[in-house]
């Protein structure tokens, strides 16, 4: 039976298949190319096929499965031309809110970017890797907001979801979060000062964050990403 939410919205088997597939996924516990069952996972949750190949089509959408007829589907690998490409589109969409934030940023929104850094720093303090992830998000759904420009978010969403895994994979090698923090204050302060362009230097130099990660972990994991030349079919 479908489960429903505080919000009246009803829950299916193809929700929870969805989003334990996709956490797997994001926290690399299953990892780029491996292979992912139908059948084993329809076992798992007690279910026929048919939600399963839903909730596997939901995630191949955000580039996460590869669902090839007649052979194996498996957890995408990484393609540098798609991250290259996610990662123009986000920064286009992330200058113009940071561009509207730092023009109608006013004392309310100040008050809230500086709680959200002060709950970032307990993260950091706790090394609380999940709890900063959330807070990351919601950061950037701030700006958004003060932006004025709300649907902006869900585009830095669906390209944020792409890299996410590198993400990942560079905070598991080493504790960046108080570089990011100290990323999140310089762009809270200029925005809270109606400084656009420091705003946006301040914004892209964040996103420039993950370029050595991608280098580093394209040589060190070669084996989680596409050949250059490689055709999907």
């Amino acid at each position: 039976m479908a489960q429903v939410t505080q919000f009246g919205t009803r829950r299916t088997s193809v929700d929870d298949i969805y989003d334990y597939l996709y956490e797997e996924i994001s926290a690399l516990r299953l990892k780029p190319g491996d292979k992912i069952s139908e059948a084993d996972i329809a076992t798992q949750f007690g279910v026929s096929r048919q939600p399963v190949r839903d909730a596997f089509n939901r995630l191949a959408t955000l580039d996460l499965l590869l669902i090839r007829p007649q052979r194996a589907t498996e957890v995408k690998r990484f393609s540098m031309r798609e991250i290259v490409k996610s990662r123009f589109v986000r920064a286009a969409v992330e200058k113009e809110v940071l561009r509207c934030a730092a023009e109608l940023c006013n004392r309310e929104g100040s008050a809230i970017l500086e709680k959200a850094l002060e709950q970032q720093e307990d993260a950091v303090r706790a090394k609380d890797i999940d709890r900063f992830n959330e807070l990351d998000y919601e950061f950037h759904k701030t700006l958004s907001q003060i932006a004025q420009a709300e649907f902006a978010f869900d585009v830095i969403m669906s390209e944020k979801s792409k890299v996410d895994r590198l993400c990942k994979l560079s905070m598991s090698k080493g504790d960046r979060m108080p570089e990011l923090v100290q990323d999140h204050r310089a762009i809270a302060t200029a925005v809270a000062g109606n400084d656009a362009d420091v705003a946006i230097k301040a914004g892209m130099l964040h996103l420039s964050r993950l370029d050595e990660t991608i280098s580093r972990i394209s040589e060190t994991n070669a084996d989680y990403f596409m050949p250059e030349n490689a055709q999907v079919t």
